[in-house]
């Protein structure tokens, strides 16, 4: 694939992901999509050479021009995350035919959907039930759809993946009335079956838990240590970071008979 197209996929995944971040921070607080973006702390609109994905962060120092409050680094973090997710599902699943295409407009519309999830559960710690189905929604919808927008038949196999890893996860918040794990990470886990099968799933899985467990333990270690508070740590995010490595890599961990 031409360099230039993942330039220009990097670049357009940064613009959405602006975009997601408005969503994100402007979702159930009775803020609409509509308006200027302004500055939280002083209220100043922000004119268009300041609302540049990563490029205003960067030549602002992280401040608002007006006030000199310093600018979340949720903002050009989110904007990044989203051009890398663009250009690897670009350059994995490049729309180069007509079914190429309809799996990327997918991956495209799912990622955008997590992404939000991802940001929202970071700040609130909880996930959005709106979302969640939507993905979903989508994910489950997609098993019947052929790359060539055909009617396909999945096998009970693919149908019931979601189900299946989902379940362990409303079992975990309905024993533990909530303490060990949401519910809402259990409604996710449908659509990232739906979305990977059973045995990649399962990889997801496994990569989530290893990889929040080591955030938890240097978490617990530098910040806990430190300011002596409890803090919760979201596991919706290390979920879909777990899908992300089985999809974008191939990752396995375990590896079943099918």
């Amino acid at each position: 694939m031409p360099s230039f197209f993942l330039i220009f996929s990097f670049v357009l995944g940064t613009i959405i992901g602006s975009f997601l971040n408005v969503v994100a921070l402007r979702y159930n607080t009775g803020m609409t999509l509509k308006g200027r973006s302004k500055c939280f702390s002083c209220g100043h609109s922000l004119s268009w050479h300041e609302l540049i994905p990563l490029c205003s962060f960067i030549f602002q120092k992280g401040a608002c021009k007006s006030c000199k409050s310093k600018i979340s680094w949720q903002y050009p973090f989110v904007e990044f995350l989203a051009g890398l997710c663009f250009l690897m599902i670009f350059y994995m699943f490049p729309p180069v035919t007509l079914e190429g295409s309809v799996t990327t407009v997918f991956y495209l519309l799912i990622t955008c959907i997590l992404l939000v999830i991802t940001i929202y559960d970071m700040k609130h710690k909880i996930i959005p039930d709106v979302l969640s189905y939507a993905f979903a929604i989508i994910a489950f919808a997609k098993l019947f759809v052929s790359p060539e927008l055909t009617f396909i038949v999945p096998n009970l196999l693919d149908i019931f993946a979601g189900p299946i890893l989902a379940l362990p996860f409303a079992l975990m918040w309905l024993l533990s009335k909530g303490t060990w794990m949401g519910l809402g990470d259990a409604k996710l886990m449908l659509g990232i079956g739906w979305v990977l099968g059973l045995v990649a799933g399962i990889s997801a899985v496994v990569l989530a838990f290893w990889i929040g467990a080591v955030v938890s333990l240097v978490w617990m270690y530098i910040v806990m240590r430190k300011f002596k508070a409890r803090y919760e740590i979201p596991f919706g995010p290390y979920l879909i970071l777990g899908m992300y490595l089985v999809l974008f890599f191939g990752i396995r961990v375990i590896e079943l008979p099918m």
